[in-house]
């Protein structure tokens, strides 16, 4: 009889466990081969900031319509209009030791591109234990998020791109491995404007960007609520 009710308590205890939650350590999250190392895929659900968010703002530079301006150390990413009007996107840009600037083009653009690792990266997450592929199709869970810009110099890639990402928490960090991460919804808006052959002037360390001449000036209001 005692034998019967220890039982019962014992299945009735373990009932119970099974109806409380996990901790946290001991829930299975699935993960993903970044150019950021290996990160979480969608689990974080911290917000974008709201300064990253797209705006149309009064922008002052001599650089012609169509340019792109990536100031990286603000995080912003800027298509130049004309008339002292400009788009602004919030951006991820390169962790430490990534961080790099220049005067670039846009060589080509792809929808929902694959991804393919450099050969370093591959070697440098190999020695943390991560096996990276050598190719990972487009996708929702490929690092390069819905469109990719590939950027040029002298008609070669540098192997930097402009692209979207899988981990919108990003945007706003330093993460990447010297990548323009936007947030997919931002990427789509910028690859329909942004032309093959557009100048890109990444303004970052080692001013390899040269003088640029920019000025942020605010959110154009009535645009950004009305577009236009």
């Amino acid at each position: 009889m005692k034998r019967s009710f220890r039982l019962r308590a014992a299945v009735a205890i373990l009932a119970t466990s099974f109806a409380l939650p996990l901790p946290a350590q001991a829930i299975s999250i699935n993960r993903i081969e970044t150019s950021s190392d290996v990160t979480l895929v969608s689990q974080n659900k911290k917000q974008v900031a709201e300064k990253y968010k797209r705006r149309m703002v009064r922008f002052v530079t001599d650089e012609k319509p169509g340019t792109i301006i990536i100031d990286t150390h603000n995080k912003f990413l800027y298509l130049v209009e004309g008339n002292n009007r400009a788009i602004r996107y919030g951006v991820g840009v390169g962790r430490e030791g990534f961080g790099w600037s220049g005067v670039v083009k846009i060589g080509r653009k792809a929808e929902w591109p694959d991804w393919r690792p450099p050969a370093e990266m591959r070697r440098r997450e190999a020695a943390k234990g991560h096996i990276l592929p050598i190719v990972q199709k487009g996708g929702p869970d490929n690092p390069l998020g819905a469109r990719a810009m590939y950027l040029y110099k002298g008609g070669r890639d540098t192997i930097f791109r402009i692209h979207g990402t899988n981990q919108p928490w990003t945007i706003g960090l330093n993460m990447s491995s010297g990548c323009i991460r936007m947030m997919n919804k931002d990427v789509e808006h910028l690859y329909e404007r942004a032309d093959i052959g557009a100048k890109v002037i990444v303004v970052g360390p080692g001013n390899r960007h040269g003088k640029v001449s920019f000025e942020d000036q605010g959110t154009d209001i009535l645009r950004t609520v009305f577009g236009g």
